[in-house]
């Protein structure tokens, strides 16, 4: 891994009619043409994503989006596309034109405000027209942070950029500040935990896979220290210390191993359980679990995937979590994927879903799509709190979180 993960970045997206010139100002802002710009309206078709550095705020992603008044035919795909960046935001940048606020921008605020995204409105193309004071302060009214610019101004570039770095610095979200901990708090000083990576296809050449590596670190910047091993070197290890590890945490594939071979006093969990308490809600995946004891024949499961891959023989997803589901149920369940971006709007006809860990998700879209099924009534879960529980270990995957188990009166 040479770059930050998109999901550790700030999302920043930029709305706005057609034509308004989004893609114009997201080229001023990095300094580089990175989206086509074109006085004809509708030349952004998709969303188009740039990742960037803008110091001193860290690693961010702009989202540049198509019109939400494109009215073509074609338009209304595009802007079903602008409207499910929502659920990706952790800023809004809402552009408008001098003198030009109408029942557009009105929609764009409204939803944000819905959601509690932080806006910030910028009118642009401050060069063909004034902005007199009392449009500029009834934007005030929307938000306090209004700037103006001119995307042809490369002379006013800097200027503008430092204060729409300082905005950005003003309402950037407290989990980006200080992003909640993955594991590395569940750690005492000068305590070793354990991790056991399998080596399987998924695996990229050469590289543990994404949730493994992002607890490393995360262990590394608490101050602790960790012991990587394979399922089949993980009893030797435990010989090896010189003093039991404080933690053990597993891939969701071997956690009946990891379980039968961890004594009873030390506390063991799933990579995808310690992504469900950081990505999302840990306490919401345990009550979906539940859910599954009450599965019957002709009820739906949605198995919900944050990146789109290509599917390997045994895929986790696709092939082994409808196995257990049908060994532990003693039925055939019926099974749905979905996977990247495409999360249905409406999840009626489903009893629940089993969502992966989102380790290439932001917080923010996890939790939009935790709120989406509590609105619509389905239970949803996590990856390795739906497996521990199908195979029937859940409390001792739960034995980091006590409370949690005193809550749903589980033993580990």
């Amino acid at each position: 891994m040479q770059k930050t993960p998109k999901s550790l970045r700030l999302h920043i997206g930029l709305f706005g009619r057609t034509n308004v010139g989004k893609s114009s100002f997201l080229n001023y802002v990095v300094g580089q043409d990175v989206a086509i710009t074109s006085h004809i309206p509708g030349t952004t078709t998709d969303v188009v994503e740039k990742p960037m550095e803008l110091l001193p705020i860290g690693p961010v992603v702009f989202m540049d989006t198509a019109g939400l008044d494109d009215v073509s035919e074609l338009g209304i795909l595009r802007v079903g596309r602008t409207k499910k960046v929502f659920d990706r935001c952790d800023v809004l940048v809402l552009l408008t034109e001098p003198q030009a606020w109408g029942a557009y921008e009105e929609e764009v605020f409204a939803e944000a405000r819905k959601r509690h995204i932080p806006v910030v409105i910028v009118v642009n193309k401050a060069d063909t027209r004034a902005s007199s004071a009392d449009f500029m302060e009834s934007l005030r009214r929307h938000s306090p942070r209004v700037l103006s610019c001119s995307c042809l101004d490369r002379a006013g570039r800097d200027p503008f950029v430092h204060a729409f770095k300082a905005q950005l610095i003003e309402i950037c979200p407290e989990e980006f500040l200080h992003p909640p901990a993955l594991v590395g708090d569940l750690l005492p000083q000068g305590k070793l935990c354990v991790f056991i990576v399998p080596i399987d296809l998924e695996a990229p050449k050469g590289r543990l896979i994404l949730p493994q590596v992002q607890a490393i670190r995360d262990v590394l910047d608490h101050g602790r220290g960790v012991v990587v091993v394979k399922e089949s070197e993980y009893a030797s290890c435990l010989e090896n210390l010189k003093a039991p590890p404080s933690l053990v945490v597993c891939d969701s594939q071997v956690v009946m191993k990891m379980v039968e071979a961890t004594p009873p006093e030390i506390p063991c969990t799933t990579f995808s359980i310690l992504f469900s308490r950081s990505k999302g809600d840990l306490e919401e995946a345990v009550k979906g679990a539940m859910v599954l004891e009450q599965l019957r024949p002709g009820d739906k499961v949605l198995i919900a995937e944050a990146c789109s891959h290509h599917a390997i023989q045994d895929d986790i997803g696709r092939v082994k979590i409808p196995r257990w589901l049908r060994q532990c149920k003693g039925f055939d369940v019926p099974v749905e994927i979905c996977a990247g971006k495409d999360f249905p709007e409406s999840l009626k006809g489903f009893r629940l879903v089993i969502h992966c860990g989102a380790c290439m998700f932001t917080r923010r879209e996890m939790l939009a799509r935790i709120e989406r099924a509590r609105e619509q009534g389905v239970a949803l879960t996590n990856y390795g709190v739906a497996i521990a529980c199908l195979q029937g270990v859940l409390p001792r995957a739960l034995s980091p979180f006590p409370s949690l188990l005193q809550k749903h009166s589980l033993q580990a």
